[in-house]
């Protein structure tokens, strides 16, 4: 074929049946997965870590995390008070470095050799990995603004934060130790699990021998701050948390003996809106005040402040 000599034309007129010659270049539109110096190659997608967002389980929101935590584990959007660990609460509450816990030796027994889907032991066992806890309660004494006091709390992260022999009996002693020092006593209660039934009868007696202790407190002219955080429900609703001289909430915190829905099969009565909820609970004299968590800490101070010499 002869040479063409226009310079603005290729170098052969190719023959269509042919194909391309042999080391020709093909135009982008033909190979536009061939890369080029000036188009970039996609990067490969970066994935977020887990458990930097959460959903609000108020609003539906989507919540970095971290932003959540420094709030005391609040809401920013809709205030939704999410669940509190022991050992945060007591960061939050009480003054810094003054907290001095009280039987951190007592452990849980396996008086029935419960089995559910593992041995007692071992659940008990995993829980104490899981939450640096040795059970679901933790008591001693502490100072607020100054002011020395019993203090106890139930983590709902520990087995629902149900009432075994320990939790009551660490309560137990709490208070006779506030009576013996005639100390103001402040038990913040997060037990969505009432009773804890690995230990049957044991923990239900629980119920009995941490009111009468706080039968005896009264008679010594105590003062009992119980403060009801989401969830108390149960055997701790239905025992030392309902016995306070004043009885605090935190804002829409589920609050009862059994949950609602059990409630509604048992009696077939179509139920209030929000009936065990800390608004409905101080709307029928249940509670004395719904506080925020940031203001808890400087509520408790007053009221400790009106008995405190």
């Amino acid at each position: 074929m002869e040479q063409l000599s226009s310079p603005h034309a290729d170098v052969r007129t190719p023959d269509p049946a042919a194909g391309p010659p042999a080391g020709a270049t093909l135009p982008m539109a033909a190979n536009r997965s061939a890369p080029t110096d000036h188009v970039p190659l996609p990067h490969a997608s970066k994935k977020v870590p887990e458990g930097v967002w959460m959903r609000c389980d108020g609003c539906s929101a989507t919540l970095f995390r971290k932003e959540v935590e420094r709030n005391r584990n609040v809401c920013p959007q809709c205030d939704h008070h999410f669940t509190r660990a022991a050992r945060d609460r007591i960061a939050d509450l009480l003054d810094p470095d003054t907290f001095e816990e009280w039987y951190a030796d007592l452990r849980p027994a396996d008086p029935l050799s419960f089995n559910d889907r593992r041995p007692y032991p071992d659940r008990v066992a995993a829980e104490q990995q899981r939450t640096g806890l040795n059970e679901a309660a933790l008591v001693g004494q502490g100072f607020i603004k100054g002011i020395r006091l019993v203090f106890g709390i139930t983590d709902s992260g520990f087995i629902m934060g149900s009432m075994g022999s320990v939790v009551g009996e660490k309560l137990t002693r709490a208070i006779e130790e506030a009576t013996r020092l005639r100390l103001p006593l402040v038990i913040v209660s997060g037990s969505g699990g009432g009773a804890r039934m690995h230990e049957g009868i044991f923990s239900l007696m629980q119920m009995a021998k941490t009111s009468a202790a706080l039968a005896r407190y009264h008679a010594a002219g105590g003062f009992f701050i119980s403060v009801l955080t989401h969830p108390t429900m149960g055997g701790v609703a239905a025992s030392f948390a309902s016995l306070g001289d004043v009885i605090l909430a935190e804002p829409r915190a589920l609050i009862g003996f059994a949950g609602p829905k059990v409630i509604q099969q048992t009696v077939r009565v179509k139920l209030p809106e929000g009936f065990q909820r800390s608004e409905f609970l101080l709307e029928h004299g249940f509670i004395d005040r719904i506080v925020h968590r940031k203001d808890l800490r400087s509520t408790l101070a007053q009221l400790l402040n009106y008995v405190t010499p």
